[in-house]
């Protein structure tokens, strides 16, 4: 492949799983950048593109790498993680000598700036005699903008998922007897059992340098969520889900109604793993979401304990329902080489920390502060907005909450709510926008935000409802055909069989009205037409799906909807509210 002539239109196709590096190597005055693709095959392979910083092309070259730099950010959304170092022509060896890279970084340095961009060194490697550079690359962000990133915190219970996040947001380590968890408890109940019931929302704010921004006030302990947005580059949003069984339901809303991108999966080392730790790892990875693992309390495990703990660990890791590489983190090298590649989802991180005495925590945040973004959201789509959750303000009226999954929504934009019980949706003017408590003027896909709705009460918005452009004509459904999995069944399911439906914030009993197959069991895959029982829903094609009952579990993808129109439902079956 010649790599100097038609250059430009290769990597832009291959820039979402590219990485630069760049130096100057032992030939005097050239400048040297080099990329590692994935290939259709999987096989990683370097090519190198050398651009000569002294002749007539010197200006046009540079300009093309920096045009290159500037997409990954875009391809980002607003960083990239770049290696400076240099590549030999045989691809045997990776790095340069001490002084040469301090040309490098200094060149580098130079051209972020130019370009605007805010460049962090984040650690620098030596093998024998050659070194290299990694370097966090962000863009300048105005105070009512940043990165967001969300991360599904799972666990079986009395693993430390509370107290953890406590101890990441809150900047105080545990006191050993749950302390830090009291900051994040919202419910009495909460308090006097210790154990979370409902989906708790945490955030973790990253300046464009990589520091914690996150600071409690002294009296009361709160975080002001409006400070650390503002000063923030990057925001973790943490969903605290439950761990015990019989919150389970809402654990499994939590990990499809709010689109996390990916999932932090807690193991007490003491215990190791038990209860619900397969059940939350499984739904995970059904979901297709990219797990890396914490195994807490190591302060208070013999180690025999702990290292039978991560041999189990990897032995169910690399089983046949996960297949991924466990990756220990020990040192910052680790956290860059995991934070860049494990979103492809092949391999797992594991950290093994402390919340009483602290250790190896610094390196969990500085994994949170580098993982990126992973769901590509349309923004030149029609704007879709799911509700996960509706409120009450005095003074505001009604409010939704949720995530914009495509498009672009702006403040005093006229949208369509619903489907509401008759199937319908209803145009609303969207009265104002917050994201993380901060007001603005629009929010693009990919971010959560809350939205003022005042024309609508709160007993007419429901979770699993969804704003459209009123543009485009919205079709809501009674119910739908997937090819689903059964993952666990302690006898058979046959036609008119019912369970709830988790597809994205919609949670609804459905009722099976057509199988391909005349049973199914345990490990059985099928095409299976479900109807909901209640009212009609806004679907699409592709969603996934986790179909639950009891110990009955299943999960799936959507292939065809089917669309509600009253006329055709008999009237014993339509929703009281469509006689009104």
């Amino acid at each position: 492949m010649n790599w100097h002539c038609g250059a430009p239109a290769v990597l832009a196709s291959l820039l979402r799983n590219l990485r630069f590096c760049q130096a100057f190597n032992e030939y005097p005055g050239t400048f040297v950048v080099a990329g590692s693709f994935c290939l259709p095959n999987k096989i990683e392979k370097d090519y190198l593109i050398k651009l000569l910083l002294t002749g007539d092309d010197a200006v046009e070259k540079i300009n093309r790498y920096c045009a290159y730099v500037q997409e990954l950010v875009v391809e980002g959304g607003g960083e990239a993680v770049i290696d400076v170092g240099v590549t030999s022509d045989t691809c045997t060896e990776r790095g340069m000598m001490e002084r040469q890279l301090e040309l490098a970084q200094e060149k580098h340095v130079e051209l972020m700036r130019a370009l605007g961009l805010i460049t962090t060194r984040l650690v620098t490697e030596t093998q024998r005699k050659f070194c290299n550079s990694a370097y966090l690359v962000r863009s300048q962000v105005t105070p009512d903008d940043f990165i967001e990133v969300r991360v599904a915190v799972v666990g079986n219970v009395d693993a430390g998922k509370s107290t953890l996040l406590g101890v990441l947001t809150h900047g105080a380590l545990d006191d050993g007897r749950g302390q830090a968890r009291q900051k994040l408890f919202r419910h009495k109940h909460e308090f006097e059992s210790g154990r979370t019931s409902s989906v708790g929302n945490d955030i973790l704010g990253f300046d464009a340098v990589g520091n914690v921004v996150n600071n409690p006030d002294s009296h009361t302990g709160n975080l002001d969520w409006l400070s650390i947005c503002q000063q923030s580059a990057k925001v973790v949003t943490f969903f605290d889900l439950a761990g015990h069984e019989k919150y389970l339901k809402t654990t499994i809303f939590g990990m499809t109604g709010h689109v996390p991108e990916y999932a932090m999966l807690l193991i007490g080392a003491n215990a190791g793993i038990v209860g619900m730790t397969k059940e939350h790892l499984s739904l995970a990875l059904y979901l297709d979401i990219p797990i890396f693992i914490v195994v807490t309390k190591i302060d208070m495990c013999p180690e025999k304990v702990l290292a039978e703990t991560m041999s189990s660990l990897e032995k169910l890791m690399k089983s046949r329902g996960a297949r991924k590489f466990t990756v220990p983190i020990r040192r910052m090298e680790d956290v860059v080489r995991a934070a860049t590649t494990f979103s492809a989802g092949t391999v797992c991180p594991v950290f093994q920390v402390s919340n009483v005495v602290g250790t190896n925590l610094d390196l969990l945040r500085a994994f949170l502060n580098l993982i990126p973004l992973r769901q590509k959201f349309e923004q030149n789509c029609p704007p879709h907005f799911q509700i996960d959750d509706v409120y009450w303000v005095d003074g505001v009226g009604t409010v939704v909450s949720g995530t914009c999954l495509a498009g672009v929504i702006s403040l005093n934009d006229t949208m369509v709510i619903g489907p509401n019980l008759r199937g319908e949706f209803i145009p609303i003017p969207v009265k104002s926008i917050h994201r993380k408590r901060m007001a603005v003027r629009n929010i693009r896909s990919g971010q959560t935000a809350s939205i003022s709705i005042r024309k609508l009460s709160k007993k007419e918005v429901r979770k699993g409802m969804v704003l459209l452009s009123p543009q485009f004509p919205a079709i809501s459904s009674i119910g739908f055909t997937a090819d689903i999995l059964v993952l666990h069944h302690p006898t058979t399911i046959a036609k008119n069989y019912q369970a709830m439906v988790h597809i994205g914030s919609v949670r609804q009993t459905a009722t099976i009205t057509g199988m391909q197959k005349p049973v199914l069991r345990t490990g059985d895959r099928d095409r299976v037409s479900f109807r909901f029982i209640r009212h009609p829903e806004y679907l699409c094609v592709g969603t996934q799906l986790v179909f639950r009952e009891g110990r009955t579990k299943a999960v799936g993808k959507i292939q065809e909807i089917f669309p509600y129109i009253e006329s055709t439902i008999p009237k014993q079956l339509r929703p009281k509210a469509a006689f009104k």
